[in-house]
């Protein structure tokens, strides 16, 4: 097993299966982790609250992408969940001791080297244990630039946090991977699957979900009468988008690194089009953030009309990628 290295990400979920790829020997970005587990998405869920605000969602739930990349490359992969976190830490003790490295999923609130402005509770961060010094764990969390110590107690807490998308100590590490990957047949699978999963006939969901969002902003203003509760649907929006998960935009770019790739390694033209597409769709994502957050600190007029086309141009626009990927 060749020495741990650590990689400073994007995203937590996509961070931990590329850097966990590379250490068993797969040299896999996390662009094309992302692209492979078909992992862009769109939803608008108002019956799913947080926070009292609906679920908006830019890529597909936790743990899809891990089970994405497991199916799309043959991967033998081992998930364990725990009824005690005695059981669960034992567990953990016992793999880091045969030599592994371990995924978790925990909650940002209760990991101590996180800044207090930006622990919340989020139960579906994703991190990697590679060893353990006295009672203090080594980790990389793909979100820091270096390898960060947690104490037993904390990761612990964190590990079986309550809540929406509780944990449950939920662990996860390879067993065996595959000599090779074949992308000329992994790389259409992937994209078809994302195709689909953004141009599906459902209101809520892929384009017509972000067509769906715009039209609630053409009417924010009769629903939602309240100018403080305005700024605050507004602001969550943005937060969803740019903050959790590295979001929209951030998942759309993301999003257009795997099909430049792709693109290299099969040799085809249209998909590096699609990837110059889907750049400008995740400029065009960031430019309905910034007129958004603008509105909310009063430093634009609020215009609801304005933010309703901006996100029907973020629509339009990302149909134009899947409409030509769809020739794949």
């Amino acid at each position: 097993m060749t020495e741990f290295q650590h990689q400073h990400t994007a995203h937590c979920e996509t961070g931990v299966m590329s850097t966990m790829l590379k250490h068993h020997g797969l040299d896999v970005s996390e662009a094309m982790v992302f692209g492979l587990s078909s992992g862009i998405a769109f939803a608008y869920f108002p019956f799913i609250k947080l926070n009292g605000l609906p679920l908006i969602a830019y890529r597909m739930p936790p743990r899809a992408i891990i089970k994405g990349l497991k199916k799309r490359l043959g991967l033998n992969v081992s998930f364990e969940k725990f009824t005690s976190p005695q059981k669960g830490m034992v567990a953990l003790d016992k793999q880091l001791n045969a030599g592994n490295i371990v995924g978790l999923q925990t909650s940002v609130f209760w990991l101590p080297y996180f800044p207090d402005d930006m622990r919340f509770h989020f139960n579906a961060h994703n991190l990697i244990v590679y060893a353990k010094k006295g009672d203090n764990y080594l980790i990389s969390d793909p979100v820091f630039e270096e390898t960060v110590i947690c104490p037993a107690k904390d990761l612990q807490k964190a590990r079986f946090a309550k809540g929406a998308l509780a944990p449950k100590g939920m662990m996860y590490y390879l067993n065996e991977k595959p000599e090779n990957i074949h992308y000329n047949k992994a790389i259409p699978s992937a994209i078809k699957a994302s195709v689909r999963s953004l141009t599906p006939p459902v209101p809520i969901v892929g384009i017509k979900g972000i067509h769906f969002l715009a039209n609630k902003l053409k009417r924010l203003a009769k629903a939602m009468p309240d100018e403080k509760q305005q700024r605050l649907f507004l602001g969550h929006i943005v937060r969803m988008q740019e903050e959790i998960g590295t979001g929209g935009a951030g998942f759309r770019y993301i999003y257009a690194s795997f099909l430049q790739e792709a693109a290299t390694l099969t040799n085809n033209k249209l998909l590096e089009k699609a990837s110059d597409m889907m750049t400008d769709v995740g400029d065009e994502w960031r430019n309905f953030a910034l007129h958004t957050v603008k509105m909310c600190k009063n430093r634009s007029p609020f215009d609801e009309q304005k933010l309703a086309d901006l996100l029907h141009t973020c629509a339009a626009e990302e149909l134009k990628v899947w409409q030509l990927l769809k020739k794949i």
